[in-house]
């Protein structure tokens, strides 16, 4: 089955796996047909783990590979990857400034971005909607990496990638959905809206594909830029918000939990 999926072209490699971590998004925002609310120390737990994923996927999936690709060249190996690793980090800020948002659990006049009457549920659906495109570019930019032929990265790596985002993409629906719920929403609308947060992930990984394609030279560059901004989301939403309910340890818990299992998940795949 790897072969077969090996050979086919690599946008379409990181649209399928990015339908799937967008599916998972579906599964998790499906849990509100189930339940107003999960127990707030098993979901800051889920947000931890979320980190944790994203964590360990950005150095073994991305700053690893780049830092690699770079030995022997003109510039120090670790150029690229700081590069490309800040200019992820500040292209999110960029985003997180440019574009109203919510992060759920906050009150409405804690909204950040610039000032708008939108509504509370646009604003909690887009905070998760940036979450997400940091996690389909990485995907893309990994199926693009093993396409140009770099022995650092592989496609087995990339649906270890993929496969990792997917899993730590499940609480991630749930932030949105039932939120949405708590608002007033009818079901099928919070998982409607919980489930289309993930859509800009198969966007996001089709591009990060044909632009390495294109643009193999700076490959590292683009590699350290989708860790940056994965590291950006964990550092500035997942990790705050897995600590609002005071359940530390339960959040502690799920990042060592998270980051064991991609790590585990990129070694043996990869």
């Amino acid at each position: 089955m790897l072969e077969a999926f090996s050979t086919l072209h690599p946008v379409v490699q990181a649209l399928i796996g990015t339908l799937f971590t967008w599916f998972v998004t579906a599964l998790g925002a499906a849990g509100v047909f189930l339940t107003r609310q999960v127990d707030r120390r098993v979901f800051d737990g889920l947000l931890g783990f979320a980190g944790g994923v994203m964590i360990a996927a950005s150095y073994w999936s991305l700053l690893a590979p780049a830092i690699e690709m770079s030995s022997g060249r003109s510039l120090p190996a670790w150029v690229p990857a700081a590069v490309g690793f800040l200019l992820g980090g500040a292209f999110l800020r960029l985003v997180d400034r440019l574009l109203p948002h919510l992060h759920p659990g906050l009150p409405l006049e804690e909204a950040e971005g610039p000032k708008t009457t939108w509504r509370r549920t646009t604003l909690l659906i887009l905070a998760i909607t940036l979450h997400n495109l940091p996690e389909g570019l990485a995907v893309g930019v990994a199926f693009g990496a093993a396409a140009v032929g770099m022995p650092e990265a592989s496609v087995a790596a990339a649906i270890a990638l993929a496969i990792g985002i997917g899993l730590q993409n499940f609480p991630e629906g749930m932030a949105v959905s039932m939120p949405l719920r708590r608002e007033g929403l009818s079901r099928f609308k919070s998982f409607w809206y919980g489930q289309m947060s993930g859509m800009v992930e198969p966007v996001a990984g089709m591009l990060g594909a044909a632009f390495v394609l294109v643009a193999m030279p700076i490959l590292p560059y683009a590699l350290a830029f989708a860790a940056g901004a994965m590291i950006f989301v964990v550092a500035e939403d997942l990790l705050p918000e897995a600590g609002q309910g005071g359940n530390v340890h339960w959040a502690t818990t799920g990042v060592m939990l998270g980051f064991t299992v991609m790590m585990i998940l990129d070694v043996s795949l990869g």
